[in-house]
């Protein structure tokens, strides 16, 4: 008897994961684990770029408006649900697919996440303080020089990320990389992981396209239904934090959309660079279809 597998799809932004899995899942009768971070929210449709009703209504998805931007919610709470869904769908299949771009909700998943350091309240606070007096551009540089591998990586204009990194190296005088490296969780499912990358060039222009397209979609209308709430963390994501900073006058409507390509065009970077540290992916070109579903089937067999 064949064992059960966990399909990863998995890449950067704006490559065709998710019409890729809706594939693969329809072509199994299975079904879909969003990893996503941002598309678990129901309130951030547009610029999410959730899956359309039409792709929903083809194969089930499951972590797709599931919870409220109001929720807390982190990897460790992903990895959570995820094992346990997981345990009753393969019952039901002997396969199940993931897919999304959100490179430490798959790490959960896969190998499971590491146990952090408890951090005292008086390191937290001061550097705090230290982000509203010296501002953020301050401490990425420190981060840089303490741990370079992790500032590569990390959304580093996310405030959040940066003093994560820096309380716990102030608290263990241990880089925050070095969390990230323990031994992996054992799995009683196999997994394959499946990446699919493109030329830059090529990706660049679908990011430019797919942000043309939230735009003419309504992201700037989304934005403003969400604007009250912008302290939350889950609406530090690109796409609203520009038009936040247009709704209060700090930069013109055009500029906003710049940003929010070039930042897409950065988040893309750091997908790639996360993602070219694991050995287990196996690439393709979102155009190869019926080569990675010969890839799929010999494995699985």
């Amino acid at each position: 008897m064949s064992e059960n597998t966990l399909i990863v799809i998995l890449g950067p932004t704006a490559t065709g994961k998710t019409d890729l899995a809706i594939e693969i899942a329809h072509r199994l009768v299975t079904e879909i684990i969003s990893s996503d971070s941002r598309q678990i929210y129901k309130e951030i449709r547009i610029g999410t770029s959730r899956p359309s009703e039409k792709q929903l209504s083809l194969v089930k998805h499951h972590f797709i408006a599931s919870h409220s931007i109001y929720d807390y919610y982190n990897a460790s709470m992903f990895e959570f649900e995820v094992i346990d869904l997981l345990h009753g769908l393969f019952k039901k299949h002997k396969n199940v697919v993931m897919t999304g771009g959100s490179g430490l909700y798959i790490e959960a998943v896969c190998n499971g996440i590491d146990d952090l350091p408890v951090v005292e309240p008086e390191i937290r606070t001061k550097l705090l303080n230290r982000l509203k007096t010296e501002g953020i551009n301050k401490l990425q540089q420190e981060l840089l020089q303490i741990d370079p591998f992790y500032f590569k990586t990390a959304d580093i204009e996310n405030p959040k990320r940066i003093l994560k990194a820096l309380e716990v190296f102030y608290m263990t005088g241990k880089p925050y990389s070095q969390f990230l490296t323990k031994p992996k969780k054992d799995r009683n499912f196999r997994i394959i992981k499946i990446g699919l990358s493109i030329n830059r060039q090529d990706l660049y222009k679908g990011i430019d396209n797919r942000v043309d397209m939230m735009i003419k979609n309504g992201l700037e209308g989304e934005a403003r239904s969400v604007s009250h709430a912008r302290h939350l963390n889950a609406l530090n994501t690109v796409g609203y934090k520009e038009f936040f900073e247009y709704f209060d006058g700090k930069i013109s409507y055009e500029k906003a959309v710049e940003l929010i390509k070039r930042n897409s065009r950065h988040y893309a970077k750091r997908q790639i660079t996360w993602f070219s540290g694991d050995k287990d992916i196996t690439w393709f070109h979102p155009a190869k279809r019926e080569l990675i579903w010969e890839y799929l089937n010999k494995i699985l067999k």
